[in-house]
Formats: C-alpha cells, structure tokens, sequence
C-alpha cells in the first residue's frame, strides 16, 4: 500500500459546512490537519437555500461564533439580506436569518482554509477509514494512499451512497452532478456501522429574467442590517429584497393529477423526509384544506442570475415541474436553471455517538453533520466545531468540552443526537431548549465566550473587549439600581410623553421594568451606556429579571443531577427492579450522567430513580 509521507494530527473527510468548521477549530488549535473534498470548487457549498439562520439557527451561529468558528464572519462579509426573526417578540425567540450570495460565500471560506497555516487541503475521494485494534490511524484515498493520522472526522452531508430522484430518472451522485460516496459506506459496515437511509430535498433554480417581479410581494431585510458575529462593524454588500408568491388551486390539481408519478409517493424513495420542511407533493397530500402554500423567492447572489424557490421544493418529473411553477403569480413564463429534486442518502444512528461526537466502536473516528442524520448548514457547522475541538483535546489528552443544554443551543442538539437518536432529519427549533430564555441569541458571548478564550480560538483583543463591556453592564445595572426617582412636576411630565406617570418613589431599574419604558427613554432622564450592546443586555436583565432568575434555579438543579456521573463499568443487568427495556436502552446509549439517562427515548422517572438508588448504593 502506498503511504503519504506526511503524517497528521486530524484528517477531516468533506469540506461542507461541517468540514469546515472542524477543520479550521482543529488547525487553530495546533493540529497538523488535513481536509479532503471531492471538488475544492464545492467548497462550504450551499447546496440548498443560499441562508444561514432563521428561528432557533440563528441561535447556533451566534453559539458558534461565540466558540470562535468561522460561520457567522463568513456570512457577515457574503450577506446580501438580514433580517431578525420575530423581533416583536420576547428575546428568547428572536433569531436573526441573513441571504447570502452563494459564490462569495463559498469563495471567502475557501480562502480562510487556504491561508491557514496548520491546514492542508487534498482534492480526492475517501474509500476507507483505516482502523486496526479498534483505533482510527487514517484514511485510504480512491488512489490507494494511506494518509496517517491519529483521528478522523468524517462530515460527509448528502454523499453517502447519495441517491437524486426526478420523477422516474434516478442516479448516484452527493449533489447534482457530483460524484457520491460508495465505497466508503462499506468501509463503516466493515468496522462494525450500521447505516440507514434519508432523504431530502431542493427546489428548482429559476432564471431571473423570467420572473415577473411587478406581480410579486417585495420583502426587504433590516435598516441597517445587524451582523451576525460579535466583532463584525457594519456590513458592507450592498443589500437586494426577496420577493413572496403562493401556489393556487391550479398548482395543487397539477400535482395531484400527477402525484403516482412521484418517487415518493411511488414507494421509490425509502428514505424519511424531513417533517419540517417538506416537498410540496407532501404539503398538497397531507394538508388538503390549504388552497395556498407560500413561496419566497431568494437571490442566489448579487450577479447570479439563479434564484431559489423556498418552499418549492419537489422530486416530480421534470414536465410537472414546470407545469407546477409556470402556474404560480409571477412565474407564468419562467425558465429553470436547475430542475428540483429529492436526494436520499445514508446516515449512521447517533446514539452510536458519545457526548464529545467520537464513535462508541473505533476510539479516534468523530462523526458530524448530515452523517448524524441531522439537516442544516448551522447544525452541521456545530457539529462540525464540537468534534474538531474535541478531537485535538483528546490528542492533547485534556479533558473533552461537552457543552451542557443550559449553556448553549449546540449542546441542546449534541446531547438530543446521542441519548435520543433520530427516526427523520434533526432541524433545531427554539421548542427544544428547555432553557431558551437563557440561551437568546444576545448573550452568546456572555455563555461561550470564555471557553473559546480557553481552547485558543478566540484572540486576547476580543476576550479583553467582552470583559470591558462585560463590566460595563455589571456597572449600569447596579448603578440604575441606586438611582432614586422621585414623582415630582418635571420627571412626571416627562414620563408622560411616554405614556404614564409615577405616584410613588421608585428606582430607575424600577422604571426601566415597565413596559411603557426602554432604555434609551431611561437615558433622557438620568443618561447611560452609549454601547447598544450593553444597552441591550441591562434592558433584557431588567425586564426578564423574575423569569430569568427562575430559569437559573432550574439550571441549577439540572446541573445537579448532570454531575451524577454513571461509572463507565456499571453492570447495568444487576440493577433490581429495573425492566429489561430500560436495561437495554442504558446498555445501548450508555449515557455518561444521570441526567443524560433520563432523556434516553422512552425511559421513565422511575427507572432513572432506579438508576439513582443504585449508583448512590455502589458508591
């Protein structure tokens, strides 16, 4: 066998978003790394919608960059559009969504890997994972090299034995035109992987010139817009509007008169679609009573002339396709770039995963993205940044970073994949954080920051600015605290301009916690911080005070049982009482705390009382 005379510290398997972040976490923290891609030119492609965010993803990129990835400064220099989500709501549920000009942003993020020093880049296709004695040393290309290393992260997206559907036409390929990943599948089930299949979907691409814009609803985003990284000033691409249309009743007999024609609904896909977000044959078939779906037409790009059809997504033949968009407001006449389609592939079940994403069965070998059965640019990026840091950590024999469900949104999905599993593609939602009021999108750095301080992937100028302003707030919530006001002639006409008066003393928190006041009124009367992001932190302390304050003695307890650690030797079968399912769900996920047990699928209070009772007898 040949072997590369370049020996690695972490070899990364796919330069999706997922790839990405691994990689550049594991360069930045020292490591001789080294990323494969089938195409350089596919690079952090972003093979579906041309956005990064949106409710409860948003969320996550703020986490990661909070962590010192690289997503939300990607976005920040290639966004074309931003906007914050539900904005009118409570912070909790706010999260902020960007468009992003496909080309540039695939560009910029192949120009970072680039000029990373500790990072090389290969163009080739993985066959195998090379382990022996049950420990990672490599992979072996489709050129027969051995490249060495001490740990593997595989972040292969849709390319697994990847499989596109249109209509009655179907071919292996991970995305349009590019080749799918086969051998290496049979390398995991030579290690002892079980995969199954999923599937997915994207709309057609439409030209541009053929949409009649004077029909259709303009969205516009923010004025100004607001960056999604901490340290990002301003954001400099000039910024273009979506636009809303919706299908008709017209649209949905086309598709229902075309509907066995549908892999899908033919019995050709085997794979689970995503529940959330769902091709429009399923939202025709399963929501009968809808005389109307919405559709968001997005740019692809400032100088492309493609654009995405969100909420379009199909695998009906190619005919009906264009039947179906050409019966929709604005796209009577419109031409495709690219049809849509339906891609099915294989992933491996994630309770096969411990907490830090290294596989149970080969220590070394790390898991991310799509290969997890998750769907999102955001949530693979996450994955992709938790195993790169936790594969250095372990070379470096330090202890892992498991990010807890109250300290961050990534760890809300980490620890969901390994104690819950999948049964369709992962999607975050806001719903699935317990601790969402403390998990906002504007304390990322408040939860995060130190961390990636500590792991070396923040610099020491912008951990020294957080502190600052992390003082700044301390000072200004205990200094509104001392400020005594008094209902006097002046404040109380002031007070009126913004709609109520004061009958007693009050302090200006006091004042601050009324819903008729922000902070920038309270400034009019006794001035303040001129830093929005401080600003914003003292207004949200002070208004969610009470809950917030609830929401920390919840974490608290959490935090207790979390640090019940269950002994690695535990021998599961002599706990009495316990019922054989439970038996072997523990068996199965072997979770490492009390807390991760009860939040295996299926498994009862009583049982992880059980469990409970039993380490405190062994102990």
């Amino acid at each position: 066998m040949l072997v590369y005379d370049k020996k690695y510290d972490v070899i990364i398997v796919g330069a999706g978003h997922a790839g990405c972040e691994a990689a550049l976490s594991s360069a930045r923290m020292g490591a001789k790394t080294l990323l494969f891609t089938i195409s350089v030119e596919s690079l952090a492609q972003m093979s579906c919608n041309p956005a990064i965010g949106g409710l409860a993803k948003g969320n996550i990129v703020k986490d990661i960059d909070a962590l010192g990835g690289e997503m939300a400064k990607n976005t920040d220099e290639t966004g074309i559009q931003f906007r914050i989500l539900n904005m009118k709501k409570g912070p909790a549920v706010r999260s902020s969504r960007a468009q992003a000009d496909k080309e540039l942003y695939r560009q910029r993020m192949l120009e970072v890997i680039m000029q990373e020093p500790m990072l090389d880049l290969k163009q080739g296709l993985v066959h195998e994972v090379s382990a022996e004695n049950g420990k990672v040393n490599g992979v072996i290309s489709d050129t027969g090299m051995l490249y060495r290393s001490e740990k593997v992260i595989l972040t292969t997206g849709t390319f697994l034995k990847g499989l596109i559907h249109i209509g009655d036409k179907h071919y292996e390929a991970g995305r349009m035109n590019e080749f799918a990943s086969v051998e290496l599948v049979y390398s995991l089930h030579r290690l002892g992987f079980e995969t199954k299949r999923l599937k997915t979907g994207t709309p057609a691409r439409l030209d541009f010139s053929t949409i009649d814009f004077s029909r259709l609803e303009a969205q516009g985003g923010d004025n100004p817009p607001l960056p999604f990284s901490f340290e990002t000033k301003e954001i400099k691409l000039p910024q273009v509007p979506c636009y809303i249309t919706y299908t008709n009743e017209q649209t949905h007999e086309i598709i229902r008169a075309n509907m066995h024609r549908s892999p899908l609904y033919a019995g050709v896909i085997q794979g689970v679609g995503p529940r959330y977000c769902p091709s429009i044959e399923d939202k025709v078939k399963k929501f009968p009573e809808k005389t109307r779906h919405q559709i968001f037409l997005e740019p692809e790009g400032l100088r492309s002339k493609e654009w995405y059809a969100n909420g379009f997504s199909s695998s009906l033949p190619i005919d009906v396709q264009i039947a179906m968009y050409r019966s929709v407001e604005g796209l009577e006449k419109v031409e495709f770039v690219r049809p849509a389609y339906a891609i099915e592939y294989d992933f491996v079940q994630p309770t096969a995963l411990k907490p830090t994403l290294e596989t149970k069965l080969i220590s070394g070998l790390y898991f991310a993205g799509q290969l997890n059965g998750t769907s999102g640019y955001e949530e693979a990026a996450a994955q992709g940044l938790v195993a790169g840091i936790n594969a250095v950590l372990a070379l470096d024999k330090k202890d892992p970073m498991i990010l807890q469900r109250n300290e961050s949104y990534i760890g809300v999905m980490c620890d969901d994949l390994v104690n819950k599993g999948v049964d369709e593609p992962y999607r975050m939602f806001s719903s699935r954080a317990e601790y969402r009021l403390w998990l906002r999108e504007d304390n990322a750095e408040f939860r995060l920051l130190g961390k990636g301080y500590e792991l070396g992937l923040i610099s020491k100028t912008r951990y020294e600015r957080f502190n600052t302003e992390k003082a700044e707030f301390e000072q200004e919530l205990e200094r509104i605290t001392r400020i005594n006001v008094n209902p006097n002639k002046e404040t109380n006409s002031i007070l009126e301009q913004f709609g109520f008066q004061i009958r007693s003393g009050v302090t200006a928190k006091e004042l601050l916690r009324r819903p008729e006041m922000d902070y920038e009124k309270l400034k009019i009367l006794y001035g303040g911080t001129e830093n929005a992001r401080v600003a914003e932190q003292v207004e949200i302390a002070v208004k969610y005070e009470g809950y917030l304050d609830k929401q920390l003695e919840e974490i608290d307890k959490f935090d207790k049982i979390e640090k019940i650690r269950i002994p690695e030797d535990l021998d599961i079968d002599n706990i009495q009482g316990l019922r054989k399912e439970y038996k072997d769900k523990l068996k199965a996920i072997r979770p490492e705390t009390l807390g991760q047990a009860g939040r295996i699928q299926g498994m009862t209070p009583a049982a992880v009382s059980l469990l409970h009772v039993y380490i405190t007898g062994k102990k």
